[in-house]
């Protein structure tokens, strides 16, 4: 018989957790300025202790103490403050009306507003729904309609597989895969034509009644759906020639099939558009570039101290809720405080080695790192990843997100090291200065760039060439053409 050996060891090893309150104020760092605003604006209206400031008074600004620490009070005294006698109750009075008074200064006088009275953009679904409560439909077939409807996205099309929808639609009994496609089918039916498709053929096709000339209509359904490489790479002569037609016929088809809509969902309510709001700036002053936070992007918060008084004086054991609320506005504040002068530490930094670029432009961009930044920032790198990521600075010639600032040194065959974005810079100089009649391709600037010293693969200059959204050689060289 075979002995099981079973021995207990023990083994001591370190490891780094972050609490669940750091964690947040991890996620918190790695936002944009405009989530991170939307998220102090949801804590405003949850949190009692917290209150917007419209002025500059009570503004919350990197380096400035948001509130004394006598008004905040110790959280973690699991003991009740005590209350004073009828002095306490005068003063709680006078609080409550200084209050008072200054929510009536901010009250509005109760007129309409010019915002209220705009008129409100149909949104996708409400226009669908709209037609499809119309349809002399059952209310199975109608909830399964409105499922299909609360599924799509912003551009029209439905990404979800049917086969998940039967679930949310929650009948009894169950929709089956076929009711699914039914009701599918429906919505496809709906105006804006297109809507409902689950990619861009299908959705091309559901537009093809819009072509009155039945010749060109086959024609086109036929590309669409067997030739929608060569229709999206405009090869007019492959077209051509795979479906037997003159270059003239095919060029006609498919410039009446580009104007089709991909995006019918865009043709219904406001085109949300993103801005890039900078959260720094930079500007040269008496010779030296600074940095300075855009005002703009610091919320404008702080400690309601009405509020944060009479609670101190009136804390007990029952009302811990409170307690937590109180401590949530000190973190909001902090979190607030220790976001920005870490984006203006990190910008500050960056623009110390990076001032030859704003001297010259990106061919004078130094190869930069992470790490260098975080050791003269004192942070770890990966918090200096977080701070560049969707931040940005606003720059005499454009605005650019701080992390186009780092990229990798590449060695030239003299031994100097030059950064990607100089390359980048290089290959769309060489780009801009070609003959349009003879345009460049990859490997061509491949073997400009190594006569200059600047040796890399071909693959690597396809791929500069595509972050700066340059067409390829062919595409440029039909431009050139028909211009």
């Amino acid at each position: 018989m075979t002995s099981i050996d079973i021995r207990a060891h023990q083994r001591q090893t370190q490891s780094q957790t972050l609490s669940p309150r750091l964690q947040h104020a991890v996620r918190l760092l790695q936002m944009s300025s405009l989530d991170f605003a939307a998220l102090v604006r949801d804590t405003l209206s949850q949190n009692p202790f917290l209150e917007a400031e419209d002025g500059d008074d009570g503004e919350v600004l990197p380096g400035e103490a948001p509130v004394e620490p006598s008004m905040l009070g110790d959280l973690d005294d699991a003991g009740p403050a005590p209350v004073d006698d009828a002095g306490d109750r005068e003063g709680d009075r006078d609080l409550w009306q200084a209050d008072v008074g200054a929510g009536l200064r901010r009250a509005d006088d109760g007129e309409m507003s010019a915002m209220a009275m705009m008129a409100v953009e149909t949104s996708l679904n409400t226009h669908l729904h709209g037609q499809i409560n119309v349809l002399p439909l059952s209310e199975r077939d109608l909830m399964l309609a409105r499922v299909i409807v609360e599924s799509l996205d912003d551009d029209g099309y439905l990404r979800t597989p049917l086969e998940e929808l039967t679930a949310v639609a929650g009948l009894d009994p169950e929709a089956s895969l076929q009711e699914m496609q039914i009701a599918l089918k429906r919505v496809q039916a709906l105006e804006p034509a297109g809507v409902g498709a689950r990619n861009v053929g299908e959705c091309l096709l559901l537009q093809m009644p819009s072509i009155a000339c039945a010749d060109m209509r086959a024609l086109a359904t036929t590309i669409v759906q067997h030739h929608l490489p060569a229709l999206a790479a405009r090869d007019v002569n492959g077209l051509a020639r795979q479906l037997d037609q003159s270059p003239a016929r095919v060029e006609e088809v498919c410039d009446r099939i580009r104007r089709l809509d991909p995006r019918p969902g865009w043709r219904l309510g406001a085109e949300q558009v993103n801005y890039v709001v900078p959260d720094v700036i930079v500007k040269k002053v008496r010779g030296q570039w600074t940095v300075q936070l855009n005002p703009a992007v610091v919320p404008k918060v702080r400690l309601n101290q009405v509020y944060a008084q009479l609670f101190q004086r009136h804390r007990t054991a029952q009302n811990s809720e409170m307690g937590a609320h109180l401590q949530e506005a000190r973190w909001t504040l902090r979190n607030v405080e220790q976001r920005f002068c870490t984006i203006l530490d990190v910008a500050e930094s960056i623009v110390r080695r990076q001032k030859n670029f704003f001297e010259y432009g990106a061919m004078a961009m130094k190869p930069l790192g992470l790490k260098e930044i975080a050791d003269e920032v004192g942070v770890h790198e990966s918090t200096v990843s977080r701070v560049t990521n969707n931040k940005y600075i606003a720059t005499p010639v454009g605005v650019f997100e701080l992390k186009y600032f780092f990229s990798r040194a590449m060695v030239s065959a003299n031994g100097s090291e030059c950064s990607g974005t100089a390359i980048r810079g290089l290959i769309k100089d060489i780009i801009e200065a070609e003959d349009p009649d003879h345009p460049l391709s990859d490997a061509e600037i491949t073997r400009q760039l190594a006569q200059q010293g600047l040796m890399m693969a071909r693959r690597t200059v396809t791929k500069y060439r595509q972050m700066l959204k340059i067409d390829a050689v062919e595409r440029r060289r039909r431009h050139g053409a028909e211009a």
